[in-house]
């Protein structure tokens, strides 16, 4: 495999080191301020970049996402701006590996034979859609392989033997290991849990394991990345984002550098997480 995703988890590997995915909505809290945060997260330490696509309707996610998708949509931010947004972002980066992340409606009205090609040509190297079962998603990954363009799938801790097998069979990019039950940002990962699933995953596939929700501070996120190939942080970023909105909800003075301070220390949790045990790592 040879796109940016395969690259970075490589790289990643090289290093003996996990990744640190980040996650916003794309034009939160309004466009210009979403494309400063994204042009400045892989320099805060973002390993790959998770845009969020704003929907009406975000039936997997908290208050907290489902506002930041309100305030895109009310700035008339659609998947075809996000791709718009993409390209810009790809004129300043063209390394970071950029997953879009979202609900499955937008790409059908786009229409999902023709998505993936204009994703892959904007810059996006893969798509999760929560609410788009392995059972239901021939009329999207089809057309995703023949663009080389990852469908990156969900397993959760209700996921068993019997369903895993079906969630890797034509997954790609990575696993994406949804380590609480229930919506985004209502409560934290358990760590031990966390290590007894990421090591059970692995008995289904070779695919990189991120692991997301639930995750909001430096210290879950190393101990994520002791033992899964990247941590996933949204909710917390998205949170820091919002309480630098002024009350009309325009951004404040110093909201981007608030939300990029954040994310470097995540960044440096994650980098020092196998210090212990791995010499290579810095």
């Amino acid at each position: 495999m040879s796109g940016r995703i395969a690259r970075r988890f490589a790289s990643l590997r090289e290093e003996g080191r996990a990744g640190l995915v980040t996650y916003l909505t794309a034009g939160d809290p309004d466009p210009d301020t979403s494309a400063k945060l994204f042009a400045g997260l892989a320099a805060a330490g973002a390993d790959l970049i998770e845009i969020g696509m704003p929907f009406s309707d975000p039936m997997a996610d908290g208050p907290v996402i489902q506002e930041a998708g309100q305030r895109a949509l009310m700035q008339g931010i659609n998947l075809r701006r996000t791709l718009a947004f993409v390209r810009e972002l790809r004129r300043l980066d063209d390394a970071t590996p950029i997953v879009l992340m979202g609900y499955y409606n937008p790409i059908y009205r786009y229409g999902p034979e023709v998505f993936p090609r204009d994703a892959v040509a904007a810059g996006v190297d893969g798509v999760i859609v929560v609410d788009l079962p392995p059972e239901e998603d021939a009329e999207l990954t089809g057309p995703a392989r023949a663009a080389s363009f990852d469908v990156i799938r969900l397993a959760t801790p209700t996921s068993d033997e019997q369903r895993l097998p079906r969630i890797v069979e034509h997954a790609s990019g990575f696993i994406y290991y949804v380590a609480i039950a229930g919506i985004t940002g209502t409560r934290s990962a358990d760590s031990s849990e966390v290590v007894a699933a990421v090591a059970g995953l692995r008995r289904f596939t070779d695919l990189p394991i991120a692991v997301g929700f639930g995750i909001r501070t430096p210290e879950q996120a190393a101990a994520v990345a002791r033992a899964a190939d990247a941590a996933v942080v949204g909710t917390a970023l998205v949170q820091r984002l919002a309480d630098n909105l002024d009350p009309d909800g325009r951004a404040e003075r110093g909201l981007v550098d608030a939300v990029l301070a954040d994310v470097r220390a995540l960044a440096e949790g994650v980098r020092g997480a196998r210090k212990t045990t791995n010499p290579r790592t810095s």
